[in-house]
């Protein structure tokens, strides 16, 4: 393809794009296709000379988008949003373009330079301690997804408590599988994953009960790791959440935060979902000990606009963070590294490549401004909070967990036969796109407002087609 013919594709896709995002709303949210039928459309052998980009594009339209879930729907409301918006395609468009490997600073510095400059300007936003600040003596870095972004912490946890990797304490695997971590039933499983990748085992993990309100028990907790200290384990990890992904529950972190310190473990807090809400003053308490954390992490590929993967993953000790990643080859050393002078990313992650993701991060803030986003949230929030009350206002049907942000967990008095039947009738309707969760032993529907298109009426329609959903047996 030489550059003219890319120009005149380059247009087509665009236009493709703003047509898709223009018309979104009129297709079934979920896709409908049996498994194995895209394959099945597709032709049994690559082909053996190149074909014109209109070719491709049409193929798009008849074997690809027909196997679509459409995230960006305004009807989406299944798991949480998982948004994208016009500045973060753009940001996502030229960083492909470029084509930077961003390893190191010297691979190019602007990829370091600006990801260091816009995790500053995230602590700023979202009033986060001055300790994650790239100033201090800890930082942020821009990781694919928040599960990573908690293994991260779970290795550099590991470091701070063993020396892992020098072996200076002399402790053998059997010692390690004595380190044990903490986490509410409602914590995301990815920690229970990172706890299997690092070689620690599910069976070292806790899940601590939670009160009333889905959130952890501090006193459980307490005694949990007093009851592993006296067996000889070695309490290190502990991992509190900021909307936990069944019900958007909210860890006591204050108190948290105070048994880890009593007990010198490594605190990290979960803020997947519902970090993006800080950047409003009004939701910023629910983050209140943060400043106690030892890492912190959000996805501004959920609910601020940035198209996936950008994950954010801040520490208050990069130190410990870079000796859990660090390895320099002969063929990575360079002058700016070797003076210490720069930040090199890749010691800051599992992996060594990084894609420029700071580029569409920069995009969405500019483009939106501080208060634009605010905006954006707060009118989520009230329409989550409108659908609540007409959910406890209408008779058989129940709000089963504090709505903090935009997420909302309700069923219907009939019970799980029935909830399932109205969950299945309203996402064959084409017309939305619910998920569930079950709390205490119940299926529960979750209703997470939060894409970039949707307004009241996409939220009123859903409410609409729920109620027609429920079974006349019921």
């Amino acid at each position: 393809m030489t550059t003219d013919e890319f120009r005149r594709a380059g247009h087509d896709a665009i236009d493709w794009i703003a047509d898709y995002l223009d018309n979104i709303e009129h297709f079934p949210v979920q896709s409908k296709v049996e498994p194995g039928a895209i394959r099945g459309a597709l032709p049994a052998h690559p082909p053996l000379d190149g074909e014109s980009f209109d070719t491709i594009l049409r193929d798009v339209n008849d074997i690809v988008m027909p196997g679509i879930t459409h995230w960006q729907s305004p009807s989406f409301f299944a798991y949480f949003p998982s948004n994208t918006s016009p500045p973060a395609i753009l940001g996502e468009l030229i960083s492909a373009g470029i084509g930077v490997q961003g390893m190191l600073w010297s691979t190019s510095p602007a990829c370091t330079e600006l990801e260091t400059h816009m995790m500053d300007w995230l602590v700023e936003m979202l009033d986060l301690p001055d300790a994650f600040k790239s100033d201090a003596g800890g930082g942020g870095v821009i990781q694919d997804t928040a599960s990573n972004a908690t293994l991260a912490a779970l290795l550099a946890a590991r470091e701070r408590v063993t020396d892992f990797r020098s072996n200076e304490r002399g402790l053998t695997q059997t010692d390690q599988r004595r380190l044990v971590a903490y986490a509410s039933t409602q914590t995301h499983s990815s920690l229970e994953k990172a706890m299997r990748i690092a070689g620690l085992g599910s069976e070292n993990l806790r899940l601590i009960d939670v009160d009333e309100e889905f959130a952890m028990r501090p006193d459980v907790l307490d005694g949990a790791i007093r009851s592993d200290h006296a067996a000889g384990r070695v309490p290190f990890f502990v991992c509190a959440t900021i909307g936990t992904t069944s019900t958007g529950a909210v860890d006591p972190l204050t108190a948290i935060a105070d048994i880890a310190k009593q007990h010198d473990m490594w605190l990290h807090v979960d803020a997947a979902y519902a970090g993006t809400a800080s950047i409003c003053p009004e939701f910023r308490h629910f983050q209140n000990g943060v400043q106690h954390a030892d890492s912190y992490t959000f996805n501004p590929h959920k609910w601020m606009l940035t198209n996936f993967d950008c994950n954010v993953f801040f520490v208050a000790d990069r130190a410990t963070l870079t000796r859990t990643f660090s390895i320099l080859p002969e063929y990575l050393r360079n002058k700016p590294t070797e003076a210490g002078s720069v930040i090199d990313y890749r010691d800051w992650h599992v992996q060594l490549g990084r894609r420029f993701r700071a580029l569409k991060l920069w995009f969405v803030i500019r483009s939106y401004g501080v208060e634009g986003i605010r905006a954006y949230v707060r009118r989520h929030v009230e329409l989550a909070r409108d659908f609540a009350d007409w959910v406890r206002t209408d008779a058989g049907w129940d709000v089963v967990a504090p709505v903090h942000h935009s997420l909302v967990c309700f069923r219907h008095s009939g019970g799980d036969s029935v909830n399932q039947q109205i969950l299945d009738t309203a996402n064959a309707s084409g017309r939305l796109f619910l998920t569930h969760t079950r709390l205490e032993g119940k299926l529960t529907l979750r209703m997470a407002i939060g894409g970039r298109l949707t307004e009241r009426r996409h939220v009123e329609q859903a409410w609409q087609q729920l109620k027609a959903s429920v079974p006349e047996s019921a």
